[in-house]
């Protein structure tokens, strides 16, 4: 089928030209030009919202793009590509994943990490892929997906792991979704974590991220703790662990506001009943905090932040999928197989 794909350009290195350091100038149909093999395929309505480093992105641009997808797709678009900085892209396309929970269409995020102005720049290649998956029934009912260097990720597990190279994200804990081959896409892991939607109603909330180290500094922790903030996401050790120190400290704190526990290491998730000492996983959760279960830490704060930016903020309930002892409820599910109609792309 002919399908029709949203092209939405937020900036990134993508975008960037110039000497003596590139800055985001390339708008949508710029950066489509660039690309002539996209005039064989889908339809493309595109445009650009803002242009902005990766950096400078923030939850109000989040809710504004995520308004201007729904807007899009009811006009009669199949698909939405959203183009940015690779710097916050597994934060960002997380933030659309809950901001577009309920949602089946795909939308496909995007970027690169070689600027147009180097040999081997990676970004018109993606556009194709990205542009290409969008435009695909496979991708129906995937969520939010990142799609770079050929790879299909999910949002919610996709991470940067390098500054710089080409085939710098991965997904964790168990892998992407897929990848994009001879011009379409190939999907292996069709299970989704079902999010409840976000509606935020406040502009913004603070919710600082500290990791837990070696001989921690406790004063600079208690400062924060009490300097008016709405929650508080901990990069624990191994499993959940923070120096016994810390311990009282972010026991106090999770009784005035949520305390969020995430794993530092990359990988893995965060343990219930493993452990036992003061500072432990367990200790911890005993004692008020809410386990991030295998959310990074980075996307813990993005649940955490547009959480509390609801009318009714619940942040335990929230992290439920992505604990084992919330899967019964709502953990990740598989999806149903593609019946034969809804598979391939466009023709």
């Amino acid at each position: 089928m002919t399908g029709q794909v949203a092209v939405l350009t937020l900036g990134g290195t993508i975008s960037m030209t110039g000497t003596g350091g590139v800055t985001p100038t390339l708008g949508a149909d710029e950066l489509l030009e660039a690309v002539p093999q996209l005039r064989d395929g889908p339809s493309i309505v595109a445009r650009s919202v803002v242009r902005l480093p990766g950096a400078n992105l923030t939850f109000s641009d989040l809710v504004n793009v995520a308004s201007a997808i729904r807007e899009d797709l009811a006009r009669g678009s199949d698909g939405v590509v959203v183009v940015q900085g690779t710097d916050t892209i597994d934060e960002t396309a997380f933030a659309l994943e809950l901001l577009l929970a309920d949602l089946e269409q795909p939308v496909v995020v995007t970027g690169a990490m070689r600027n147009p102005t180097l040999p081997g720049a990676d970004g018109p290649a993606n556009l194709f892929a990205a542009v290409h998956c969008a435009a695909s029934a496979e991708m129906v009912g995937l969520g939010v997906t990142v799609v770079m260097n050929d790879t299909i990720h999910a949002a919610a597990r996709v991470q940067k792991r390098h500054a710089s190279r080409p085939d710098a994200f991965s997904s964790l804990p168990h892998g992407p979704v897929g990848w994009f081959q001879e011009g379409s896409p190939v999907v292996i892991d069709r299970t989704r974590c079902r999010f409840q939607r976000v509606d935020p109603v406040r502009s913004s909330v603070r919710v600082p991220v500290l990791a837990a180290t070696m001989e921690p500094d406790v004063d600079t922790w208690r400062a924060v703790v009490g300097a008016g903030i709405d929650g508080l996401v901990v990069q624990g050790m191994g499993v959940g662990h923070v120096p016994e120190v810390l311990a009282p400290v972010l026991v106090d704190a999770a009784s005035s506001f949520p305390v969020v526990l995430a794993t530092r290491t990359g990988g893995g998730a965060v343990h219930e009943r493993t452990y036992g000492f003061v500072g432990s996983e367990q200790y911890l959760i005993e004692n008020g905090l809410i386990s991030a279960g295998w959310l990074d830490p980075l996307k813990a704060r993005v649940l955490t932040a547009l959480e509390l930016r609801t009318e009714s903020p619940d942040v335990s309930a929230a992290f439920r999928p992505v604990q084992p002892s919330g899967r019964d409820r709502s953990g990740l599910e598989p999806l149903e197989p593609l019946s034969e109609s809804r598979r391939g792309g466009y023709e």
